[in-house]
């Protein structure tokens, strides 16, 4: 019998919902429970591909293709369970499924409204592809107030009724502050978030309680008497020094215990020595190194969670810390100011689009191969270092992308035709921006004798994409002969998906994104190599 966990969220955005959502499943697998988990999203786009990093963050894609919530990256992270197309839908998805069932008739001339229409469409989504699961952690993006969120709200509030809570728990996280003018923690916005919930007919069984200090234990007897729920199920969540200890803060406060009571489970302490190896990795390295991530939209870190995850994980495997240094590309493009890489133990270029900044990150690629510190470039940052080779090493003045328009040497193209199991996918200037691109998981054939192909340790991988334009593979020979070795190549040999520079100690670009199949207790090789090589660069200097 699967049961439903549903997590909504007051107050504030930003409280860690996601986070929740992931913590718990680790929690509910550490006792031995199968788990998935899944995202509503209440915007109207239909995904998050179109959206800018600056408005959403990272973008998330599955092995199966999809544009997806960066949530549920933190969900494969903490659990190792890989999403899939089905565990992302959007208020977009949903009222385009309704309107194209409504244009087929497949409503039979009936008015179509919200109620049931919309609310029966999102229950279908929570309901299905579900197989042998014990638990699904559903979380509703969003606060309770928002008007798009209202329909989530509505079908899980029906889901409640009909399965009862023999099979559906709720959890409601808010926000306790402190006000330093009072002197106090204000239990009233957890009281306003709870009845605004109970509104719509939903009574939260569980309220995580985020705070910067700890909650008195009045207090919490306060907020469990306003908000109707027992005084151990208001789990307080302070802050933490690393997300990785969430799971075992969370334990410690009681929240899997409380799941377990309400279902009527046996309450088995949970095995988290993952969790306590993985923080104290965290905590007591050995050691540090610099990463310099030279990127597009470093303002903000969310557009690359999964990298700095990521880059935290190769710090695991070789028991380092890496602080990362966060530097906009469009620095670069000045005279005089790549300087700002010179104490670096590493240079990463990440994924981008557009031309904005990108002759910097050709200039950080340049810099990183004269100088031979370890550099990595991932999707954009492959395509940046190629076209770096190709002027400066093969006499190719003219290298360029066609990205940004059309160039003597177009070492870099449109993606215009690939194939996708049995079938073949084409593209043109023209097309449609959301869900064209290369998405998903594709294989890739290692070179014999090549550095990745000794850092995999097999001969063929298969890593997520998401990119539109690609290396120009009639530029193979020409660049191989400067020593850019293509080492990574599509099964059928048209597509180049791993570059390396055979001459320098570390310098390796790839066209897909490593990062989103990195986890704490299963660091992605690559990164694992690339901060190895980083703490030799440090030694060095």
């Amino acid at each position: 019998m699967t049961r439903f966990i549903f997590i909504t969220g007051g107050v504030t955005s930003s409280l860690g919902k996601g986070l929740t959502a992931a913590a718990l499943g680790a929690l509910l697998q550490a006792r031995g429970f199968k788990v998935r988990l899944r995202k509503l999203d209440p915007y109207l786009n239909v995904d998050p591909g179109t959206m800018s990093p600056y408005q959403h963050g990272e973008v998330y894609v599955t092995d199966d293709g999809a544009e997806t919530d960066l949530d549920l990256g933190h969900y494969e992270r903490f659990t190792g369970v890989p999403s899939r197309r089905g565990d992302n839908v959007t208020a977009g998805q949903i009222y385009s499924q309704v309107i194209a069932r409504e244009r087929r008739g497949d409503y039979l001339g009936a008015t179509v409204q919200v109620i049931p229409h919309v609310t029966d469409a999102i229950k279908q989504f929570i309901l299905s592809e579900i197989q042998d699961e014990d638990f699904v952690v559903c979380e509703i993006g969003g606060t309770v107030g928002d008007i798009e969120g209202l329909p989530f709200l509505e079908a899980i509030r029906q889901l409640g009724n009909e399965m009862g809570p023999e099979r559906t728990l709720f959890v409601h996280l808010t926000l306790v502050p402190y006000l330093s003018s009072a002197g106090e923690l204000k239990t009233k916005p957890t009281q306003h978030s709870v009845k605004e919930l109970q509104g719509v007919g939903i009574k939260p069984d569980i309220l995580v309680c985020r705070s910067e200090r700890p909650i008195p234990l009045e207090a919490r007897r306060k907020i469990a008497l306003f908000c109707n729920v027992r005084p151990s199920a208001v789990i307080q969540a302070l802050d933490v020094d690393t997300i990785y200890a969430v799971p075992r803060a969370y334990h410690e406060e009681g929240l899997d215990d409380e799941v377990c009571r309400h279902f009527g489970l046996e309450r088995t302490t949970p095995d988290l020595s993952r969790w306590d190896w993985v923080t104290q990795r965290i905590r007591h390295p050995d050691g540090e190194v610099t990463i310099g991530v030279v990127g597009k939209y470093t303002t903000l870190i969310d557009c690359y969670k999964s990298l700095a995850e990521a880059m935290t994980h190769g710090g695991i495997a070789n028991n380092v810390r890496v602080k990362v240094n966060w530097l906009d590309s469009e620095i670069f493009e000045d005279e005089g100011t790549i300087q700002h890489l010179e104490d670096v133990h590493g240079i990463l270029v990440p994924g981008g689009f557009g031309e904005r900044g990108a002759e910097g990150k050709i200039a950080a690629a340049r810099f990183a191969r004269e100088r031979r510190i370890p550099y990595f470039g991932i999707c954009f940052g492959m395509q940046m270092a190629v076209i770096e080779a190709a002027r400066n090493l093969a006499g190719l003045p003219g290298a360029g992308s066609t990205e940004f328009g059309p160039c003597e040497d177009p070492v870099v193209g449109l993606l215009t035709e690939w194939t996708v199991g049995n079938r073949i996918e084409r593209r043109n200037i023209d097309s449609d921006k959301g869900g064209t691109m290369r998405l998903g998981a594709y294989p890739c054939v290692l070179a014999p004798g090549s550095r990745a192909r000794t850092i995999y340790g097999v001969p063929e991988i298969s890593e997520r994409h998401r990119h539109r334009y690609e290396v120009n593979i009639n530029y193979r020979e020409v660049l191989e002969a400067v020593g850019l070795r293509f080492s990574g190549l599509s099964p059928d040999g048209e597509l180049p998906e791993i570059v390396e520079l055979e001459a320098h100690p570390w310098f390796i670009g790839v066209q897909f994104h490593p990062e989103l199949k990195s986890k704490p207790f299963d660091p992605h090789p690559l990164f694992t190599s690339f901060i190895e090589a980083a703490v030799t660069q440090s030694r060095l200097m």
